[in-house]
């Protein structure tokens, strides 16, 4: 199963969603995504999301704040405001300790990051942001493949003008 990461979009679907996630077969959108955004993307792709610390009123009643799912025998867990290893946020951490995921994806802080999590065994990913607003300068995807593991992770790195 091939999984299209993204967060962050704040309204906008960069042209290179459309191109880097063709071959998806669904997307994980981890918030501040925008509700016609959502609309969009429902209409490209399958999209698991959850709403993020910036979408309207709206968004609450139409995503959760953490999604828990499994593809492909994996559990994992997303959220929007997460952290990441050694420093969760406190919110999260009892759900990660709980649930044990073996993917934990994130967005917020408009930084990628992927890393192995050797403490909670886990690979945790936030996608970085994806939309023109705030204060990153290159905006970033993340593609992978799941199956008996996750693999083949790819990167798309793009000026957010």
């Amino acid at each position: 199963m091939r999984i299209g990461i993204l967060s962050d979009t704040h309204g906008t679907i960069p042209q290179q969603v459309y191109t880097f996630f063709a071959e998806c077969d669904e997307l994980w959108h981890a918030g501040d995504i925008g509700i016609d955004v959502l609309d969009k993307l429902r209409e490209f792709k399958p999209v698991v999301a959850v709403f993020g610390n910036m979408d309207c009123s709206d968004m609450h009643h139409l995503l959760p704040q953490t999604q828990l799912f499994q593809r492909e025998g994996h559990k994992i867990i997303m959220t929007h405001i997460g952290g990441y290893p050694g420093h969760y946020d406190k919110h999260i951490l009892p759900l990660i300790i709980a649930e044990r995921p073996d993917i934990f994806v994130c967005g917020h802080s408009h930084i990628l990051r992927v890393m192995y999590d050797k403490g909670y065994d886990l690979l945790h990913i936030n996608p970085g942001a994806a939309g023109r607003q705030g204060f990153h300068r290159v905006a970033t995807l993340v593609r992978l493949t799941i199956d008996d593991h996750p693999k083949d992770l790819e990167i798309c790195e793009f000026d957010k003008y």
